[in-house]
């Protein structure tokens, strides 16, 4: 079995956002020489996650009012979290939420997805570099 392991630097410009990374994914796939397999998407900080959903601008959208709703930035106050000095704890919230990693099958060496699925990088707390792992295990 092969492994192969790939780190993809993100600086989303502003607080929040959602990044299509499906294409940088599909290329450590054709780096990696891997047919089989699986293929692990991580985020590796505690306010961004990655997801698989729609490239659909309206989603998208809707996730950001969504999210809003369940876990306001403002007040700041309102977080026990931003008592150590942090404004984020809205964003540690919504990581939760949309998840911290993804697993796609490999077959044929291609990513194996459903209709309409995509790989995202959601930001919740940006404007500084954070890291993704990309792993991918087979044959």
């Amino acid at each position: 079995m092969k492994s192969y392991r790939q780190e993809v630097w993100m600086n989303v410009p502003s607080r929040r956002g959602f990044v299509n990374i499906t294409g940088e994914v599909e290329e450590a796939l054709r780096k990696s020489g891997i047919q089989e397999g699986l293929c692990l998407v991580n985020a590796m900080h505690i306010t961004a996650s990655v997801f698989i959903n729609d490239n659909e601008h309206g989603l998208h959208q809707d996730y950001e009012k969504w999210l809003e709703r369940l876990a306001p930035h403002e007040p700041i106050s309102a977080y026990q979290h931003n008592r150590t000095g942090e404004d984020n704890g809205d964003a540690h919230l919504k990581r939760q939420v949309m998840g911290r990693e993804v697993v796609v099958a490999v077959t044929n060496g291609e990513l194996d997805f459903g209709p309409w699925e995509q790989i995202f990088y959601g930001e919740f707390d940006g404007c500084r570099r954070k890291r993704l792992l990309i792993k991918i295990i087979g044959e």
